[in-house]
């Protein structure tokens, strides 16, 4: 044993060597700061339910131009201020909005807006490895939106978290005064059937934990069962030091590469059989607050 002289004396050498133990190197699959890219203040949707809790939306206007338009409208009319998530169906969706009756729209908003399901051109930047069930390719694009095709047309996919317009039987197509965020296993049959207008970057436990529905399709079958929504409204109608900024990781560039193969191809010691490929849905392109 160390007498205590000669022991205090080994801890004052062992110190600086210990302090200076090498960080562990960065990885290849590891986002630099100009991969990080903010979220337009038009395009986040910030909705405030009973006690606060607030749900965080970027919307997707290159992909549903009208769609989003009447969404941006409908926020900046107050429209959804006092009514409620109405529907929660275990598995699969939590809606809100017009199921309230509310249903007289400000008069600049389009009922039907054109069917904006999906379009011809694929600009996805990324294409994972393996085709699944829906679609020939699935992939994302720059800035991080996942999307899918069939060789002819793209479409955005229903992944968890994403936000689609509800709507009646065609040839209804939703004006946005109802939406809903995908809080289960990604119904990617509603691919191409519906509109996709964003995605909820942050808050979907305040959705993804409610009470399940008891009526048809989870509608709650009482008012009282269902959750206030206290107000909508684009970051960009806040005050300036209320705004919350988001950033998502470009996706054009060899580090976002290097994590979407290590997203296919998961490594010892806890995966010890590769996939080698991986569903775009499990593969979402990461979102974080804007540092200070």
């Amino acid at each position: 044993m160390l007498k205590p002289v000669l022991a205090l004396a080994a801890l004052a050498l062992a110190g600086p060597s210990l302090a200076q133990t090498a960080a562990p190197a960065p990885s290849p699959a590891d986002a630099v700061d100009a991969d990080w890219r903010t979220i337009p203040d038009d395009e986040l949707l910030v909705m405030t339910l009973r006690g606060g809790h607030q749900v965080f939306i970027r919307l997707a206007p290159r992909y549903a131009p009208a769609h989003v338009a009447n969404i941006r409208k409908l926020a900046e009319a107050h429209w959804w201020d006092g009514t409620s998530v109405y529907r929660l169906q275990d598995n699969y969706v939590a809606q809100w909005g017009g199921g309230d009756d509310k249903t007289v729209l400000p008069p600049t908003v389009i009922a039907n807006p054109p069917a904006e399901y999906e379009w011809s051109r694929y600009d996805g930047v990324t294409t994972l490895a393996k085709p699944n069930s829906y679609a020939a390719k699935t992939g994302h694009s720059a800035d991080g939106w996942p999307l899918a095709s069939d060789g002819k047309s793209a479409w955005l996919t229903h992944c968890y978290g994403m936000v689609g317009v509800a709507r009646d039987m065609a040839p209804s197509t939703g004006s946005g005064a109802e939406l809903y965020a995908v809080i289960g296993h990604a119904p990617r049959p509603l691919d191409r059937n519906i509109a996709l207008v964003g995605r909820v970057v942050e808050g979907i436990q305040w959705l993804s934990s409610l009470p399940r529905g008891t009526a048809d399709l989870g509608v709650y079958a009482t008012p009282p069962e269902r959750t206030p929504i206290l107000s909508v409204r684009l970051a960009s109608q806040l005050p300036e030091d209320e705004r919350p900024h988001f950033q998502y990781r470009a996706t054009d560039n060899a580090r976002f590469a290097a994590w979407l193969k290590g997203r296919e191809n998961r490594t010892p010691p806890f995966f010890t059989v590769p996939a080698g490929g991986v569903d775009v849905c499990n593969a979402q392109a990461p979102i974080r607050r804007r540092p200070a």
